[in-house]
């Protein structure tokens, strides 16, 4: 729970909620660096909350809560980033 009392950190989980995504898009979205990206997505990493795959040259990074139910109440809570995601351009990370 510690990880998530910082607001880019669950604004990350909020987005991943949405869809897997890369550090650009992320990036984009947030309008921060790609250092502080991925350092928050680092804590993410080691605390169990996310994963990561490689596709190509780009690493996807995804939610990793099937194994924590009691963040499912909290999870609900995250508002939609729908249309946050509408503004990715769609030809990032390919």
């Amino acid at each position: 729970m510690k990880l998530l009392a910082d607001q880019t950190r669950l604004t990350i989980i909020a987005l991943l909620k949405e869809k897997e995504m890369c550090v650009r898009d992320i990036v984009d979205l947030l309008e921060t660096t790609q250092p502080n990206v991925s350092q928050h997505l680092r804590k993410l990493k080691t605390g169990g909350l996310v994963k990561e795959t490689r596709k190509s040259q780009w690493i996807y990074y995804a939610l990793n809560v099937a194994d924590k139910p009691y963040l499912n109440s909290l999870l609900e809570e995250l508002p939609s980033m729908k249309d946050k995601l509408g503004k990715l351009n769609p030809d990032c990370c390919k």
